[in-house]
């Protein structure tokens, strides 16, 4: 696989980003806001919903709406694609604190039967999964996976189910690096479970871990050959793009970025922290598309057979910080701006919701 690193910033914003690791959207200070004019949107983007406050998570229901996390507000929103909006539910026990709230959503590959949604929040004490039925509105959650550490900083929190209808969840290690490399943790990990909870069959340690050795990631993806990728955020020099294979140990906090270290699985690609922060991921038309908070942009990334080309950027202005990017039914991509989250500069509208042509 080809590996590639993007180093893009002045070499005195690096240096600044290396001595703080504390405000950026993910734990690190973030650069002031730059633009790619040559960069150019593949199709003419289009609000599809305005007003919402810090849209984590979208997952879509079969009808072709989409239900929608607020993280600091802990609503459940459900969003139609002419634009109309609803709050469907306010989901209890959720304890916002910095980049903890409300997070992933999932709806169940077999929602037709059985109704269900998942949603990955934090609570007062830890980050769990439940799953509720949704008829419209929200019913009443149950855990099925709890006691994975929180914190105000990297609590992962992204949801999606396989195409082999497991449950992939992703978290961090919520500042104490160390839990990333003890595989009895659920810190610093990507979990694979059946839809209760359970670890999945085949999972290589017996438990829900299915990789680790992870900071914080928040973005999952496959492509058409089933190969998952993932986003993560690294601490001041390499955010990455990672090959997601089964038991596999992808290094922190040994290692950040590529260093061919044996026993460490190295990424595909690497940005600089200040042109990424990379949260969201989707796969469509041949490429990966990653949400970025602190790159305030929307970063493609070709990919041949599983390996990557060099990424490029679109949306490099007007949008601010990007948080989730998914594929929707109509064969655009929507994506969500993360902008009341503190750290951004709110524009009319935000936080917003808009699609982007992509085929």
């Amino acid at each position: 696989m080809r590996k590639h690193t993007i180093v893009l910033a002045a070499v005195a914003v690096l240096l600044a980003a290396c001595s703080s690791d504390s405000s950026d959207g993910e734990g690190r200070t973030p650069p002031p806001p730059t633009t790619t004019s040559k960069s150019q949107a593949p199709g003419e983007t289009k609000n599809i919903a305005t007003g919402l406050k810090v849209p984590w998570a979208i997952a879509f229901l079969p009808g072709g709406d989409a239900l929608v996390t607020e993280r600091d507000t802990a609503q459940l929103v459900r969003v139609k694609p002419s634009g109309e909006w609803e709050q469907v539910g306010t989901v209890p026990g959720v304890k916002p604190d910095g980049e903890a709230g409300l997070l992933g959503v999932a709806v169940s590959p077999a929602y037709a039967t059985d109704h269900l949604i998942y949603l990955y929040f934090s609570t007062a004490t830890d980050n769990r999964v439940v799953r509720a039925t949704f008829d419209g509105r929200l019913g009443t959650p149950q855990p099925i996976v709890t006691g994975i550490p929180n914190g105000p900083n990297h609590n992962g929190g992204r949801l999606a189910f396989g195409p082999d209808k497991m449950l992939y969840i992703t978290t961090g290690e919520s500042g104490n690096g160390n839990l990333s490399q003890d595989k009895k943790s659920l810190g610093g990990k990507i979990l694979r479970a059946t839809p209760d909870g359970k670890p999945a069959p085949g999972n290589p340690f017996g438990t829900l871990v299915w990789t680790y050795g992870h900071r914080n990631v928040q973005g999952l993806a496959w492509d058409d050959k089933g190969r998952l990728f993932a986003t993560e955020f690294g601490q001041n020099t390499y955010d990455e793009i990672n090959l997601i294979e089964k038991g596999k140990n992808y290094g922190w906090p040994e290692v950040e970025g590529v260093e061919h270290r044996e026993g460490f699985t190295d990424p595909l690609l690497t940005w600089s922290t200040d042109e990424a922060s990379p949260s969201g991921l989707a796969y469509a038309n041949g490429s990966l598309w990653a949400a970025a908070l602190a790159g305030r942009r929307l970063w493609q990334i070709p990919l041949d057979n599983g390996e990557v080309g060099r990424p490029v950027a679109r949306l490099t202005s007007g949008y601010g910080r990007l948080r989730a990017v998914v594929p929707a039914p109509d064969g655009t991509l929507w994506i969500s701006t993360s902008n009341q989250d503190g750290r951004g500069e709110p524009a009319k509208g935000d936080d917003r919701i808009v699609s982007l042509p992509v085929r």
